[in-house]
């Protein structure tokens, strides 16, 4: 029977090419949009260089001070001392890594100037992160003790500053802000959508104008919290927080009035999305804009695809009257119909997904987001798959409710 409905279709599309091109073409067009949307959600949120191990790993990047009123508020990263304290000790966690936000250095070839984006971070960051060393090594605790300048840069700036011709520029020095450092390492870059490893230059966090050893709570740090499993993830927190409530008054105070401290250790889309909603009825709103703009998207092609298969389908009302003559049962034609359209939905999917798939080839290339690595990954055709049946029952169902319900008299005299 299945067989049927999909011949039925195909013999369908291939009557009237001009119905067939629009709904295809509306299917296709809306799908694509979704496809790419898709992926740059999971290019954002999902668990990718260099930060692949995202699925066990929480953040401590925000320390929020507030009075018991909420009339006074003091947001920002956290200090260097409280990650180390606080963070660095938990012994449910598998390594901490530490790192400040990244800030801008300047260093000159030929006499032109070159922005760069650096960081500090401490030695267990590249455990904690996946980055793919082309040359040299990282730098270890070793190096940090002895406070040597040393840094580790990606391979575009190697290519900016160094005319290596193939050679390795490990050992050769750079000079940034005036102070010369050996390179240690060339890694393959991060992009810059994912904000805690980006960066040109990272330096040990002994290296100058680090402000490491600044007093307080907030600082210019962030940490990474890697456990060994996903399931120790909730231990974790558990003593993140303990660790957190003994931090006393007076340190929470630091000569303002604040009273209260709240610092979490965080998955990365939690974190991201605690950045922007901070209490409940902002969640609350969020989920509702993102629900709203995901119903227009979806909701209104699906609207205007309703009136081209009801036009579409109106023609075949005499075939309609027949079945319904012989015996078929409302049942069966719904069925039909609402096959027949998610075949079509399919068809409309498959070049949804070469041009989704192009298109991601297209940014990737374009240099539009630095070492950009988009695609459509298991996830992302999961959910396409999923967005292609429920595009093709919102666009489908009506049209086939309404002819399936049609009387034997109505259909023969169309």
């Amino acid at each position: 029977m299945l067989s049927n409905y999909i011949k039925i279709a195909w013999k369908v599309l291939l009557r009237h090419p001009f119905y067939t091109f629009i709904t295809l073409f509306g299917i296709t067009l809306t799908l694509a949009v979704l496809m790419i949307v898709t992926s740059f959600l999971d290019h954002l949120f999902g668990p990718h260089y260099p930060e692949n191990k995202r699925g066990r790993s929480l953040y401590v990047a925000t320390v929020m001070r507030t009075d018991s009123a909420n009339m006074t508020m003091s947001t920002g990263p956290a200090s260097f001392g409280l990650l180390t304290k606080h963070a660095k000790s938990l012994k449910s966690a598998e390594r901490v890594a530490i790192m400040s936000n990244f800030s801008f250095s300047n260093t000159y070839v030929n006499g032109k100037r070159i922005k760069l984006n650096t960081k500090y971070t401490d030695a267990d960051f590249w455990y904690v992160t996946g980055f793919e060393f082309l040359e040299g090594k990282p730098y270890d605790d070793t190096n940090i003790r002895n406070s040597d300048h040393v840094v580790v840069i990606t391979d575009a700036l190697r290519d900016q500053y160094f005319e290596n011709n193939g050679k390795s520029v490990v050992g050769k020095e750079i000079e940034i802000e005036n102070i010369n450092y050996r390179v240690i390492g060339v890694v393959k870059g991060s992009p810059p959508t994912r904000v805690y490893t980006y960066s040109d230059v990272y330096f040990p966090y002994t290296a100058p104008k680090s402000n490491y050893e600044s007093k307080g709570l907030q600082g210019r740090y962030v940490a990474i919290v890697l456990a060994k499993d996903a399931s120790d993830i909730p231990s974790i927190q558990s003593e993140f927080d303990s660790n957190i409530s003994k931090i006393t008054l007076p340190e929470i105070k630091d000569g303002g009035n604040y009273n209260v401290l709240k610092v979490k250790a965080e998955p990365y889309f939690d974190h991201f999305l605690n950045t922007f909603a901070r209490s409940d009825a902002d969640k609350v709103a969020f989920y509702s804009i993102a629900a709203l703009v995901l119903l227009m998207v979806m909701g209104l092609p699906a609207v205007n695809l309703v009136n081209v298969n009801v036009s579409r389908i109106l023609e075949r009302a005499s075939e309609i009257g027949v079945r319904k003559a012989f015996g078929a049962p409302s049942k069966a034609l719904l069925w039909q119909f609402i096959i027949e359209n998610i075949f079509i939905t399919f068809i409309g999917g498959t070049f949804a997904l070469i041009i989704a798939y192009l298109a991601i080839r297209f940014i990737n290339s374009s240099g539009w987001i630095a070492y950009a690595d988009l695609t459509i990954n298991f996830p992302v055709f999961v959910i396409s798959i999923i967005v292609c049946l429920v595009f093709g029952l919102l666009s489908g169902v009506l049209p086939a409710f309404r002819m399936s319900r049609l009387k034997i008299a109505e259909a023969l005299k169309a």
